[in-house]
């Protein structure tokens, strides 16, 4: 899928694309071959996936490449909110589920439990982490410049935690009525279980899907601002290996 140009801030690889539709299907066409590249090399692969209608038509490309063995890879995801019932749409392992793990049948799916004990989950969740490597992360970023749940107000980039709970600020919480997840912002919940930023930057390979015009700011603020964690997606600018593809309306005129 041919891009209109690549840029690069700092360690950050820029990739533009002309639509959200070209972006979704390149960057799971790059996903789709790093995989395939470390399954060869090393014989099994461990990946997070994040879940929002931003990753939607990267996801459906993965999940139509034949080529993957997915019976060697072992599938994470980043965040889950608190007080969602287990079958209510707007969860994100079910999000997850149907539009890639039922599909392809990954060799193992990690799934956050966030509606039991909190502290008892993270501790759970953050072993079967740590043990081995994080090889891919596949994400996205916040009209706040969060990733995964780490709103600005709790962003840590030395946070000692792997996972932890979470409340989301309101930004956050309307974005997600912007996506139309939720019907209105009093039906959001207030708290959610999120990886950390380390946690994130601890893949090896970042692929970040960011289409489309709420997200201008966004990635104005990861590119050009300064980094901190006023946007914590800045950070992104400092890993060895991470690619931003965005769409003419994400980037817009940003120079």
């Amino acid at each position: 899928m041919t891009h209109l140009n690549t840029l690069q801030s700092d360690r950050l690889k820029i990739k533009i694309y002309e639509s959200r539709q070209s972006l979704g299907q390149a960057a799971g066409a790059e996903a789709a071959a790093r995989i395939k590249e470390l399954l060869q090399a090393n014989g099994h692969v461990r990946i997070i996936f994040a879940a929002a209608p931003s990753q939607n038509e990267f996801l459906e490309t993965l999940s139509k490449d034949e080529g993957i063995d997915w019976s060697k890879v072992t599938a994470f995801h980043m965040d889950e909110y608190i007080g969602l019932a287990d079958d209510a749409p707007q969860r994100f392992g079910l999000f997850l589920r149907e539009r890639l793990f039922d599909i392809v049948k990954p060799g193992n799916v990690h799934l956050i439990d966030s509606n039991t004990d909190g502290e008892l989950e993270c501790r759970r969740y953050a072993a079967l982490l740590q043990e081995a490597p994080i090889d891919i992360v596949c994400m996205g970023i916040g009209e706040n410049g969060h990733i995964a749940f780490n709103d600005p107000p709790v962003a840590d980039f030395q946070d000692p935690a792997v996972i932890k709970a979470v409340e989301l600020d309101d930004a956050c919480r309307q974005q997600q009525v912007n996506d139309g997840c939720f019907p209105a912002f009093d039906a959001v919940p207030t708290h959610a279980l999120t990886l950390t930023i380390p946690t994130l930057l601890s893949g090896a390979h970042l692929f970040c899907m960011v289409p489309g015009k709420t997200k201008h700011n966004a990635v104005k603020l990861t590119l050009n601002g300064p980094i901190t964690t006023e946007c914590p997606a800045s950070i992104l600018r400092t890993h060895a290996d991470c690619t931003l593809f965005v769409d003419t309306d994400s980037y817009g005129d940003i120079k």
